[in-house]
């Protein structure tokens, strides 16, 4: 008999892996680069050289992986649910989308 039960995984919506170039947009013209890891119709997860306060909604920027094709980034709300230290100076970044804004 198998003792070991595989706790249900949480997240609602599918995760896509994508590896996508990222902008943090502060305000101002002013923007962090970052790397949008893996994105879902309610959340994403980000790999930047920012650290957010925490639930402070950012805006982000997503290029799509063909961006030579002139397509424009999906522009969102995140409110930040988790972030943490990956190394390097680098954080990873975790949120839910409320709101797309382009």
């Amino acid at each position: 008999m198998n003792d070991h039960v595989t706790p249900p995984d949480r997240r609602l919506d599918r995760r896509i892996p994508l590896g996508c170039a990222a902008s943090i947009l502060l305000g101002e013209g002013r923007s962090v680069a970052a790397e949008c890891i893996e994105l879902s119709v309610s959340g994403m997860t980000l790999h930047a050289a920012y650290v957010p306060g925490e639930l402070e909604v950012i805006d982000v920027a997503v290029m799509s992986p063909g961006a030579g094709l002139g397509r424009p980034p999906l522009v969102t709300r995140l409110k930040v649910t988790r972030c943490h230290a990956i190394g390097g100076g680098r954080y990873e970044i975790g949120g839910a989308i409320t709101q797309v804004v382009g």
